[in-house]
C-alpha cells in the first residue's frame, strides 16, 4: 500500500512489431529498475490495431507499480524506456503506426491531471477491450476518478461487435 511518499500507477503496454512479449518484458524490466516495483503484471492479450491498418497484432499488458515519482517524471521516463527499445515517435493528433513498443499511463493513484501534453487518467482507456481486459484482470475494483465506475464495471458495458 503506497504511503505519503509512493504512489500506485498503472502502466499498459502494447507492441506490434518484432518479438512483441520479449519487448514487453524488456519494458517491465526498466520500470522495475527504473521508476518502481511492479507489484502486479496482467497475462498478454492479442488485439488487432485501433485507429491504424497493419497486418501486425498487437500484444498488451497492464501492470501496477509502486513509485515515488510525481507523474511528468513517470511520463518523461516512459517515453525514455520506448526511445532505447527502439520506439522512434509517439503517436500525435490520433495518427497511429505500428510500434515496437508503447506505454501509455493509464492512471496515477485517484488523480485527474491535464498539463503539458499529459492526460490523465488516459483518456481513451475507457473504450478499449485490449486496455480493459488485462486492467480488469489485474484491478479490477479500481474506480476510475472520472467515471466513478470500476475497471470491471467499465469492461462490461464496453461495446463489442466481436462478443454479440
Amino acid at each position: 500500500m503506497p504511503d505519503n511518499d509512493t504512489h500506485i500507477i498503472f502502466l499498459g503496454m502494447g507492441s506490434n512489431l518484432g518479438d512483441k512479449q520479449k519487448n514487453i518484458e524488456q519494458a517491465y524490466r526498466q520500470i522495475n529498475k527504473r521508476m518502481g516495483k511492479i507489484i502486479s503484471k496482467s497475462a498478454f492479450y492479442v488485439s488487432e490495431p485501433e485507429g491504424f491498418e497493419s497486418k501486425n497484432k498487437f500484444v498488451n499488458s497492464v501492470c501496477e507499480v509502486v513509485t515515488a515519482m510525481n507523474a511528468g517524471e513517470v511520463l518523461q521516463e516512459t517515453r525514455e524506456i520506448e526511445k532505447e527499445l527502439g520506439r522512434t515517435k509517439k503517436s500525435q493528433d490520433g495518427g497511429y503506426a505500428d510500434r515496437i513498443i508503447d506505454i501509455d499511463i493509464l492512471m496515477f493513484d485517484d488523480q485527474v491531471i491535464e498539463s503539458n501534453g499529459l492526460i490523465i487518467p488516459h483518456p481513451r482507456f475507457h473504450l478499449r477491450d485490449f486496455v480493459l481486459i488485462p486492467f480488469a484482470e489485474i484491478s479490477p475494483h479500481t474506480v476510475h476518478p472520472v467515471f466513478d465506475k470500476t475497471v470491471l464495471q467499465l469492461k462490461n458495458e464496453l461495446k463489442n461487435p466481436k462478443d454479440a
